[in-house]
């Protein structure tokens, strides 16, 4: 397989380093690509850095990122954009995203802040977005991330997401738990929402479990397995928007590893039982 491609019946894990010893002794097929945050990885030496290029040169990478803050104000460092190339160069990156938020406000906010969604926050949006696919020298893509506050709501989420895909010329990470999240703290329809995304922008999709709090509150914790919703918005993803590769996200309260796989497996089942896209290429 080209390092510059995924099927699109791939499943893929998350590349935690609680799970590298698991992940590098692994029977061949337990899954199919790792996705890492190179914001965590990037310099890293040692045993942790020789796991990394171990598994890079076994599986396809994908890197979602953490740190941009591509909604945010304060000017990129062009140094760590450079550093970020030469890494997915080094590891021959398929796929860059990044989340739809931003992060960052006179320093790093360990969090992922909700964009107000208005026609100047697509414009400056977009334009940030723009200018990391130059550093970078590649198209990116963008994730619809859960929020729990909204700032101010000019416009729909699903308006604002499509018009700075659109602004941007860039890619979605499509992530459904986010929108079974979305849908209930915010009150609007997943089925719906999942429709009018532009399908052809998918690069690839994220599952994860999330916390209920409430019937009408829902916390996107990425420690728990992934509920019965999910996989229903998910099957229809398929059934709407074709199958893609597909990643289970699970960052913490990490269950037997057997359990993870098992739920690799589950992606697979859905993915079986969908017509199956054409192989699909990074864009350069």
């Amino acid at each position: 397989m080209s390092p510059n491609a995924l099927p699109g019946n791939s499943a893929g894990l998350g590349l935690r380093r609680a799970l590298l010893g698991s992940l590098q002794t692994a029977d061949a097929g337990a899954f199919d690509f790792l996705e890492c945050a190179p914001d965590n990885w990037i310099g890293v030496g040692g045993r942790y850095g020789e796991a990394l290029q171990d598994l890079s040169s076994r599986y396809p990478l994908v890197c979602h990122g953490l740190s941009l803050s591509v909604g945010g104000v304060e000017p990129f460092d062009e140094t760590y954009l450079l550093k970020l190339r030469r890494f997915l160069e080094q590891h021959r990156v398929p796929v860059f995203s990044e989340h739809l938020s931003y992060c960052a406000d006179d320093g790093q906010l360990y969090d992922l802040m909700p964009i107000p969604f208005t026609e100047e926050a697509v414009r400056h949006v977009a334009a940030r977005i723009r200018h990391v696919q130059d550093r970078l020298g590649r198209r990116i893509a963008v994730e619809n991330v859960s929020y729990y506050a909204a700032p101010f709501q000019a416009m729909p989420e699903i308006d604002f997401i499509n018009a700075v895909l659109v602004e941007a010329d860039c890619d979605l990470l499509l992530d459904v738990n986010n929108i079974i999240v979305n849908s209930i703290n915010h009150r609007y329809d997943p089925i719906d929402f999942l429709h009018r995304l532009p399908g052809k922008r998918i690069s690839y999709i994220h599952i994860a479990g999330h916390y209920d709090e409430a019937d009408d509150l829902k916390i996107d914790t990425h420690g728990a397995p992934v509920k019965v919703e999910v996989w229903s918005l998910l099957s229809e993803a398929y059934r709407v928007h074709g199958v893609h590769p597909t990643l289970l996200e699970r960052d913490f309260n990490f269950p037997a590893f057997e359990e993870l796989i098992a739920e690799v497996g589950q992606i697979r089942g859905h993915q079986a039982s969908h017509e199956i896209n054409p192989v699909r290429h990074a864009s350069a």
